[in-house]
C-alpha cells in the first residue's frame, strides 16, 4: 500500500497524543519527531545520545512545536527491566500511548554472510529486532489504554526483497516485516493498528554508509518525507492496519 509524502500537516491535529520515536535523534527520527511536534503531539525522544537527543530538543522548542520529552536508552545494552521500568513511567505520567514508532536501527556491516561478524550480527540484530520486540511488548498494555493507539515499523526495501550482501541489516529488516504482521493478527480485535513502512532512499548518514561513492544531491532529504508519519496517525489513516506501507 502505497502513502504520499504530499502531506500538509495541520496545526494541532495531533494535539493531546502521546507518541515515542525511537532514534529521534537524528536522520529520519529527528525529521519525524520535529513533524509530530509541529502538529501538536508530545513526543518521547527515546535514543542512547543524550546529547544529540538534546539537540532536537531544543529545535522543537525553539520552533515553538509541543514540547518533547528526552527518554536515553541504549537499546543494544536495555534489558527487559530497563523496558518495564518505561512502560511504569508512561502509565503513571500519562496513563496511555498513542503511538510508537520503531525508527532506531544500524546497518552493520556490508559483506558476505559467510564473512560477517558475528559480534556485529549480535549487535545489529538486538538493536534492530530485539529492541523492538521487547519494547512492542512492554508498550501493549498502556498503547491499549488509548482510544486509538499505532504502531510503525521501519522497514526497508531490502527487508521485503532480499539483497546481496546487505547481511543482518536486511535479515533484521524481514524478520520485522514478520513481527509487524504478527502483531497486527493478534491485536486486530484491539484498538491498536499495527503497520510496516519502507520509506524509500533519504539523504542519511545510513546510506552514506551503505554506498560511500554515490552521489546523494538528489535523493530526498528525510524532512521530505516526514510529513506521510504525520499523516499515518491522524484520524484521516483510520482503517489501516497489518500493511506493507510504502511512500511514494
Amino acid at each position: 500500500m502505497q502513502i504520499s509524502t504530499n502531506y500538509n500537516i495541520k496545526n494541532d491535529e495531533l494535539k493531546g497524543k502521546i507518541i515515542l520515536v525511537t532514534g529521534a535523534n537524528r536522520g529520519f527520527g529527528r525529521a519525524i519527531t520535529l513533524d509530530l511536534a509541529k502538529a501538536g503531539a508530545t513526543v518521547i525522544m527515546l535514543g542512547r545520545d543524550l546529547g544529540a537527543l538534546e539537540v532536537v530538543y531544543d529545535e522543537v522548542v525553539d520552533a515553538g512545536f509541543a514540547q518533547p520529552i528526552l527518554y536515553p536508552l541504549d537499546l543494544e545494552g536495555a534489558t527487559p527491566e530497563h523496558y518495564q521500568q518505561l512502560q511504569e513511567e508512561l502509565s503513571d505520567q500519562f496513563g496511555a500511548l498513542d503511538g510508537l514508532i520503531h525508527n532506531a536501527g544500524i546497518l552493520g556491516t556490508m559483506m558476505p554472510i559467510e564473512q560477517y561478524d558475528i559480534k556485529l550480527w549480535h549487535s545489529v540484530m538486538q538493536i534492530n529486532l530485539n529492541a523492538a520486540f521487547m519494547l512492542t511488548r512492554a508498550l501493549i498494555s498502556v498503547l491499549n489504554k488509548a482510544v486509538a493507539a499505532r504502531v510503525l515499523f521501519l522497514s526497508s526495501s531490502v527487508g521485503r526483497s532480499a539483497k546481496a550482501y546487505w547481511g543482518a541489516y536486511g535479515v533484521s529488516k524481514f524478520a520485522l516485516e514478520g513481527l509487524s504482521k504478527t502483531l497486527a493478527e493478534e491485536l486486530e480485535a484491539t484498538n491498536i493498528s499495527v503497520n510496516s513502512l519502507d520509506p524509500g532512499s533519504m539523504r542519511t548518514e545510513m546510506l552514506r554508509a551503505a554506498y560511500p561513492a554515490k552521489n546523494t544531491d538528489k535523493i530526498p532529504l528525510p524532512e521530505s518525507k516526514s510529513p506521510a508519519i504525520v499523516y499515518l496517525f491522524t484520524d484521516d489513516s483510520k482503517g489501516i492496519n497489518g500493511e506493507k506501507l510504502s511512500l511514494f
